[in-house]
């Protein structure tokens, strides 16, 4: 599945919710279901820097794809790498470097999050295209 395809599917599940205390509740349901980091990587060169809470994001090539994995210690954080790991995990490093981000302003994650778990996505979002950058020039 391409990037925007996951992209417009998690923007109409979000809107399937009538309320933010519904869509909170479902970010924290997709972060409990996020596949588990190993704990080697919870290291402190895998943690997100510009995070209020704890996460650790690890990529990885596997063929032509870049695989991520992370974890988080708050559990609604959890949900948002989660989110992003399902956009953009198992995608080639140039379609990561080409996405846009539209779909987090459509859903209207930014604007409901308080000012450092906003700044936090945004770091995240750094961190994914660091990792598709790197494997990017690699190939």
């Amino acid at each position: 599945m391409k990037i925007k395809e996951i992209q417009d599917e998690i923007v109409d599940e979000f809107s399937m919710f009538d309320d933010w205390m519904e869509r909170y509740e479902y970010i924290i349901e997709l972060g409990k279901k996020l596949p588990l980091i190993k704990e080697e990587f919870k290291t402190e060169n895998n943690l997100i820097k510009g995070c209020q809470s704890k996460v650790w994001l690890q990529g990885q090539q596997n063929d032509d794809k870049v695989v991520f994995t992370a974890d988080s210690d708050a559990i609604l954080t959890k949900g948002i790498i989660a989110i992003l790991i399902r956009t953009f995990s198992n995608q080639t490093a140039s379609d990561i470097l080409e996405s846009n981000m539209d779909f987090i302003d459509e859903i209207g994650l930014k604007e409901h999050l308080s000012p450092t778990r906003a700044n936090g996505l945004v770091s995240m979002i750094k961190n994914i295209k660091m990792y598709a950058l790197a494997f990017n020039s690699q190939n």
